[in-house]
């Protein structure tokens, strides 16, 4: 069924049994999503989280000079968010777009209170993610203060083990915080010396 890829992610990560998720996952709609398109630009307020069942999503921010700035990418089973925006209502500073054609669930505040009554550990279990969420963005950080090239980018494949083929280079390089140039030597360094061993 549509929402197959929601109702393992909820089994999997709540309390709630398979057959109620699949119950839940089938009441939400699934928009199609085309490459290019955004989900949310800067500026907007940010309504709702998207769990993505096909395709790929990125959030990214643009500074003042106009360079890009990938915080994340959201491929098949994640969910991508501007968490500041959905909670404070403030504008959002990011954008939330499609690289591929996609098809996206959007969550809002109302089926995380249908969740609820259905499983009232969930607020328990959310919290978790939530938490988890926020260790990720610290683990993030760290990265981009202390880790070399090198780490940052065998950091990424380890996350996003599928992403090298249908990720531009040049995001990759953004999203590692590096230029492109740097990411080639990079990647030409570790091949040479995987060549040599």
């Amino acid at each position: 069924m549509a929402s197959s890829r929601l109702a393992e992610y909820l089994a999997n990560n709540t309390h709630i049994g398979i057959e109620s998720a699949t119950g839940l996952a089938a009441s939400l709609k699934t928009v199609s999503v085309p490459k290019g398109a955004f989900l949310l630009r800067q500026g907007e307020v940010c309504r709702n989280s998207f769990f993505v069942e096909e395709g790929l999503l990125r959030y990214y921010s643009i500074d003042d000079k106009g360079k890009e700035h990938i915080l994340q990418f959201a491929p098949e089973s994640w969910i991508v968010s501007d968490r500041e925006s959905v909670y404070f209502g403030n504008p959002s500073k990011y954008f939330i777009q499609a690289l591929e054609d996609s098809r996206v669930i959007s969550l809002d505040e109302a089926f995380v209170l249908d969740i609820s009554r259905h499983d009232p550990a969930f607020t328990e279990a959310n919290n978790r993610l939530l938490h988890n969420h926020i260790r990720h963005l610290q683990d993030r950080v760290n990265e981009l203060l202390s880790f070399t090239a090198e780490a940052r980018y065998l950091r990424f494949i380890e996350l996003y083990p599928s992403l090298l083929l249908r990720v531009p280079q040049s995001m990759v390089a953004s999203y590692l915080g590096i230029a492109p140039e740097s990411l080639s030597r990079v990647r030409k360094e570790m091949a040479q010396r995987h060549h040599g061993s």
